[in-house]
């Protein structure tokens, strides 16, 4: 019979995985393949994310990577930016483009070019885009001379979700202003992205980082369906747990689980982490209460902030470049002072 994992053995585990229990010594890009890629939407979130993990991190490290094109942003998981390597591009993308291909079908921002045929407008947005980078609205500009009556921007966003299309420097730079300006992956790093992505391999990454998990979650992380599908020939791999709901989970034969007593110390992310979203449930550091005060319309409201391993409130930098913090709960003496040391060493670091 499968043991059961108390909540706090799967939280203490996550954060274990994800190296928030500690900061370490590695490379700040070894860090992101770790974590299967940044969430990136914002330029700052994947520096706190490696800020938060990281020893000595340095956001210079990050910003020269995306100039020398060692590192890239690009849509991804669940349809949003990651910050990511060459090589994951390469075989993350052709992992998700299915379920991108649903976006691009459904989606608000591209249904108005739902009747131009795919193959012609992925074949047009490559020949637009072979005269070199080009800013998102320029795109969409492009692409309407070639299909007219058709708004723009839904036939931009159309490409942006059917092609490998990075966003190309400055943008996602350490305090560098810059739009979005797309180029397609393979020329911006010169090969060309996996034909056959290991979706076997894809599942090994995600428990390293944030197992145990059930089916559900591996469908969250990815956005995709279909993925019961997946952990299939891994049976030999995997050890069975449940959750305290009776769900199954399941991870990698003989990867540790965290001792639940293990202290979590305060940490300040931002307004997007993976350490969250990768979840089904997203229980295993939100409460269910707290995280609608965290969730906005169109997506987070605020930074986050979490004690005790937990997402216990918000926080803004200010204009004179403090930084603002609202909990949602009273703190213990002990944990206020944890706040505090973090809260400056953020405004240090968000100095630089």
């Amino acid at each position: 019979m499968s043991a059961t994992l108390p909540d706090r053995v799967l939280n203490r585990t996550l954060l274990a995985r994800q190296h928030m229990l500690s900061r370490v010594d590695m490379p700040a890009l070894a860090m992101t393949e770790h974590l299967v890629g940044l969430q990136a939407q914002d330029t700052l979130p994947p520096y706190l994310s490696l800020w938060s993990r990281l020893v000595d991190f340095d956001p210079a490290v990050v910003s020269q990577a995306l100039g020398d094109r060692t590192a890239v942003r690009v849509l991804l998981m669940r349809g949003t930016i990651h910050l990511v390597t060459p090589e994951d591009c390469r075989v993350l993308r052709p992992l998700v483009q299915p379920m991108l291909d649903k976006i691009t079908r459904n989606s608000q921002a591209s249904r108005g070019a739902r009747d131009v045929p795919r193959d012609e407008l992925a074949t047009a947005g490559r020949a637009v885009l072979a005269d070199g980078p080009m800013p998102f609205k320029v795109l969409g500009e492009r692409l309407a001379e070639r299909f007219p009556g058709y708004p723009a921007g839904h036939l931009a966003n159309s490409v942006r979700e059917m092609l490998p299309l990075v966003q190309v420097p400055p943008r996602g730079q350490w305090k560098q202003p810059g739009g979005v300006v797309y180029e397609t992956a393979e020329t911006w790093l010169g090969a060309e992205l996996s034909t056959s992505p290991d979706q076997q391999q894809a599942v090994r990454r995600f428990l390293r980082a944030f197992g145990p998990a059930s089916t559900a979650d591996v469908t969250t992380w990815s956005g995709m369906t279909g993925t019961k599908a997946w952990l299939e020939p891994m049976k030999d791999e995997l050890v069975d747990y449940r959750d305290e709901s009776g769900r199954r989970l399941v991870d990698l034969a003989g990867l540790p689980l965290a001792d639940p007593d293990t202290p979590a110390p305060v940490r300040l992310l931002g307004k997007y982490d993976n350490l969250w979203l990768s979840h089904a449930a997203r229980t295993r550091v939100t409460a269910p209460d707290v995280r609608p005060r965290w969730m906005g319309v169109n997506g987070g409201v605020g930074n986050t902030v979490f004690v005790d391993g937990m997402l216990e409130g918000l926080w803004r930098l200010t204009d004179s470049g403090s930084v603002d913090v609202e909990v949602f709960r009273r703190l213990t003496r002990a944990e206020r002072a944890d706040l505090d040391a973090e809260v400056g060493a953020v405004e240090q670091f968000l100095s630089r």
